[in-house]
């Protein structure tokens, strides 16, 4: 979460509340304003309350017109009544809420099924807040078992862990807070995410653990697991090195099992030794739930798990957070039963067509040059065609969000900073109306656009609020 601190200055102006608000005397609401940054001196109305909060988030964005995020915006009526059930729920009290914990139980059972755990009653996973700690939990587990296996040098050597310098900036907060250093693989022309074979040259005897993303949030494309994995295959026989392979499926391991069958990325691949994916972006829930999961006992260490005689019951967890709402857990499991595979086939897929419906109709427009397709992930970032002055695309991203369209504009890292491209998310409930009528507001711009002398973006930290 960001970290937030107090106003620059004293804002001694009052929240305005409107009379109407006022119980018995209307304007009673007007001398009762409560302050902004200190703690009310005295209750007010429930009322009162609400409207105060609600006007204020009517300035937010709408959620459902947000292509920039991956996370799910819209559920069935069903899914938001059960998670109104369970939000007082504390998940970590599973002794207390049995019921709650076995639906969590399952979820991790099913996902090991899914993702083809040798023996998935021998796959142990646990839920988490999304992917972020999920990950988090895995580059623990491969930095104590490399820990364990070079006992006799650490921690007098440095551990290092490998990956694209496209991964997600969990992986780097992961490196800064576990004293791990970051050995990313640069971008290369048209190579936008990780190189198996620069992968490999990076790996050394203090490696823990190489990151395969399956699905980049840079453009939407998946890194090569099992080449990866290969090249691994290759340094050990080389070298003796055994490296273990985590794959970030944040995404893409709730899209390839429906869509991409035929693709070898998961436990399948002997070198895989954990998995991630967030519940919360295609897995079709709301905001607040992740998953780890280790092909066996030995991909997690025993001792990372702690065992604590809590209200009576044995509970081994293994988390960075402690207590929270077992509603998204319960959500996950109405979203498993309510589609199984067939359904979340029929769900991806559609999506997937919105994504590459659009991204043809962009191309088709003559001023964007695709990057990517949406043919993986359901996503896909372009850029401006090569003889496009007029205007850049953080242009095209503040004009976008004058009508209610959030697409984020970002400039890409290390050996490609020259490249700056815009990028859409379609999600389950961005339909093909709402793609028709975000293409048309696109086109309806261009003319204008066409017509400036120049980009007129001059401060590009300050043109979009996205970041990696």
């Amino acid at each position: 979460m960001p970290l937030h601190r107090g106003p620059d200055a004293p804002d001694e102006r009052p929240v305005s509340v409107n009379p109407f608000y006022g119980l018995a005397n209307p304007a009673a609401g007007m001398t009762e304003a409560p302050p902004k940054h200190r703690l009310p001196d005295a209750p007010m109305p429930p009322s009162t309350a609400h409207q105060l909060v609600r006007d204020e988030l009517m300035l937010d964005g709408n959620s459902r017109l947000n292509l920039a995020t991956f996370v799910t915006t819209w559920m069935e009526p069903q899914a938001g009544i059960l998670m109104a059930e369970c939000r007082d729920k504390n998940m970590i009290d599973k002794d207390e809420y049995p019921r709650t914990a076995e639906l969590e139980r399952r979820c991790v059972a099913m996902l090991a099924d899914l993702w083809n755990a040798p023996d998935p009653a021998a796959a142990v996973g646990c839920s988490t807040t999304g992917s972020s700690e999920a990950c988090m939990l895995a580059g623990m587990a491969l930095k104590r078992r490399w820990a364990r296996r070079n006992a006799d040098r650490y921690p007098g050597a440095r551990p290092n862990l490998v990956m694209g310098v496209n991964v997600q900036v969990c992986w780097d907060k992961f490196c800064t807070f576990w004293e791990v250093e970051a050995r990313q693989v640069p971008m290369e022309g048209d190579r936008f995410h990780l190189d198996p074979r620069a992968a490999a040259e990076l790996c050394d005897e203090n490696t823990i653990g190489v990151v395969g993303v399956l699905g980049s949030t840079f453009d939407g494309s998946y890194e090569p697991v099992a080449e990866l994995c290969a090249a691994l295959d290759a340094l050990q026989e080389r070298t003796g090195l055994d490296v273990p392979v985590h794959v970030d499926g944040a995404s893409g391991g709730m899209i390839a099992p429906f869509l991409d069958e035929d693709l070898v990325w998961d436990f399948r691949l002997p070198r895989v030794a954990s998995i991630n994916t967030s519940g919360h972006k295609y897995g079709l829930v709301y905001p607040g739930v992740g998953w780890a999961l280790w092909r066996d006992a030995e991909a997690l260490p025993e001792e990372l798990v702690f065992r604590v005689n809590y209200l009576g019951g044995d509970m081994p967890t293994f988390a960075l957070n402690f207590s929270r709402p077992g509603a998204q857990v319960v959500a996950q499991y109405y979203t498993f039963l309510r589609l199984g595979r067939e359904g979340y086939r029929a769900v991806q897929q559609s999506t997937r067509d919105v994504a590459r419906s659009v991204a043809d109709r962009v191309a088709a427009l003559g001023d964007f040059r695709l990057l990517t397709r949406g043919d993986e992930l359901p996503a896909f970032a372009f850029t401006t065609a090569e003889d496009v002055t007029a205007y850049d695309v953080f242009d095209v991203s503040r004009r976008l969000r004058e009508r209610g369209w959030l697409v984020p504009a970002y400039t890409f890292p290390a050996n490609r900073e020259d490249l700056s491209v815009l990028r859409v998310v379609c999600r389950n409930g961005f339909s093909a109306d709402l793609a028709d009528l975000f293409v048309e507001d696109l086109t309806r711009l261009l003319p204008e656009l066409r017509r400036q002398p120049g980009p007129l973006t001059r401060d590009r930290a300050a043109a979009t609020g996205f970041h990696h």
